[in-house]
């Protein structure tokens, strides 16, 4: 990966918009980019194989992105229930997609309502 990727672009924060793409190569390389959103931030640990990484990134999160990716992370866990929780506190609908598509879903609606 480049060093532009790496380390001087703070996606989310006006400089660059970080695409589908680099947000997925940067998984595949395991440095995460500067400045992610803690959503962004525990889709990608979760991404690299750290669920309980993605999943303490999100305590004390208060927001429906936050609460949308807690629900896929409990949906991934396997707890339903818990999921089902975060998904109305997320405003959203439980998914039936594949966690994969979900996943990407989440990713890409995230990067396309950031700044």
């Amino acid at each position: 990966m480049s060093a532009r990727l790496s380390s001087s672009v703070l996606w989310g924060r006006g400089e660059a918009k970080l695409t589908f793409g680099e947000f997925k190569e940067s998984v595949v390389c395991r440095e995460m980019p500067l400045e992610l959103s803690p959503a962004l931030a525990a889709l990608w640990l979760d991404a690299c194989g750290d669920w309980e990484a993605a999943h303490d990134r999100l305590q004390g999160a208060a927001d429906r992105d936050s609460d949308w990716v807690h629900a896929y992370l409990h949906r991934k866990e396997g707890d339903l229930s818990n999921a089902g929780y975060w998904y109305r506190r997320a405003g959203r609908q439980a998914s039936e997609q594949t966690l994969e598509l979900e996943w990407e879903e989440i990713v890409a609606a995230l990067l396309e309502a950031s700044p």
